[in-house]
């Protein structure tokens, strides 16, 4: 919501365009806080159906939202499934599939929150005031919630992987215009039971097709290799932990990624988030980050002319370079670039530094 606010020309507000436009009305409020307002609203909404103890349709909504203090599944399916633990509310013994769930699910929009929501956003949208105790119940929600759970706004994909990572720092060293080598400092938190390994990746940019690169183990893990999905594909490289994690658990592991292939020019330094999200940027009063994602990258004596930072864009939009005075640009010390994402990085999107090397 905060980015269909944002952005009034992107595909989300076209979507949530019903939900976000009545925040217009708060004329001084910045995104985040308008998308709170609507959160709270939403909010407020379910709070008024049923019981977590009783109801169905409450307990679906709850599922459906992620709400509580749950570590919820990726899928809407899968987290219908989690509700079969609750006999008092969907019968015992259990039900075999997650119709009952869905019926609720869709009950519940239909003929509860969805009038609600209507009844609500026409009365606030003439009312900029009026939003305020939408904020603060937003706002308690957010305090309520598990202090481990993912920030992002955005779903994991079926088949990421299921750990969210509380902190990434990845240091890049170049040679001449290509990554000699790439060391990666992990602290994962387990998303279920049973996390063994981390899928291993190390791409970065260049002119040609995306290849493989050779990683090593250097601190808590140690390498192992799967078949690739189809007959003639690369292995897949796994860092295998020295024991499965718990749901909620945390670990620290080290990697680095070495390419003896000096010939192919690279044009950015990419994070492709295949799991559940990436926590804020945090740097501590000595200058170190001690969570989110960070990237150095350090040249030798081939230095680019002009180095940037950037986020959730298409392979065509991170070449290009922002215009001067932009705050995506970055300045080269000493040979080093470094930048610290400072918002959440979500699942399924890039994040990265790129480059533009001179025409000599």
């Amino acid at each position: 919501m905060r980015y269909a606010i944002e952005d009034p020309a992107s595909e989300s507000a076209a979507a949530l365009a019903c939900l976000v436009r009545p925040t217009a009305s708060m004329t001084a409020a910045t995104p985040e806080v308008r998308a709170l307002a609507v959160w709270g609203v939403i909010l407020d909404g379910i709070g008024k159906i049923g019981s977590t103890t009783e109801s169905r349709r409450r307990n679906a909504l709850h599922a459906a939202f992620r709400l509580g203090r749950v570590r919820w599944r990726s899928t809407l399916d899968d987290r219908f499934t989690q509700l079969k633990s609750l006999p008092r509310v969907f019968g015992d013994p259990p039900p075999t599939t997650t119709t009952p769930m869905h019926k609720a699910w869709r009950r519940a929009v239909s003929d509860k929150l969805s009038p609600c929501l209507a009844r609500n956003l026409a009365l606030l949208a003439h009312d900029g005031e009026a939003w305020r105790p939408y904020v603060e119940i937003a706002r308690a929600s957010a305090e309520a919630e598990e202090p481990t759970r993912s920030p992002c706004r955005r779903a994991p994909s079926s088949g990421a992987q299921p750990v969210y990572l509380e902190r990434l720092l990845v240091a890049v060293e170049m040679r001449r215009r290509t990554v000699y080598r790439r060391l990666t400092v992990r602290d994962v938190v387990a998303c279920e039971d049973g996390v063994d390994r981390y899928r291993a990746h190390a791409s970065t940019g260049w002119t040609g097709d995306l290849a493989p690169i050779p990683v090593k183990a250097i601190f808590g893990c140690r390498v192992g290799t799967s078949p690739g999905v189809r007959p003639g594909d690369p292995h897949v490289v796994n860092l295998l932990f020295p024991k499965p994690l718990g749901d909620g658990e945390r670990h620290e592991f080290i990697s680095l990624a070495c390419d003896d292939d000096l010939e192919e020019e690279r044009h950015w330094i990419n994070v492709d988030v295949d799991h559940h999200g990436i926590a804020p940027g945090v740097v501590d009063g000595e200058g170190r980050v001690t969570g989110g994602l960070s990237i150095s990258v350090t040249f030798d004596d081939c230095v680019p002319e002009a180095c940037w930072w950037y986020a959730e864009q298409t392979e065509y939009e991170r070449l290009v370079r922002p215009p001067a005075g932009d705050r995506h640009l970055l300045e080269i010390r000493s040979g080093v670039v470094e930048h610290t994402f400072l918002a959440p990085c979500q699942p399924r999107e890039g994040y990265g530094i790129a480059f533009r090397w001179p025409r000599s």
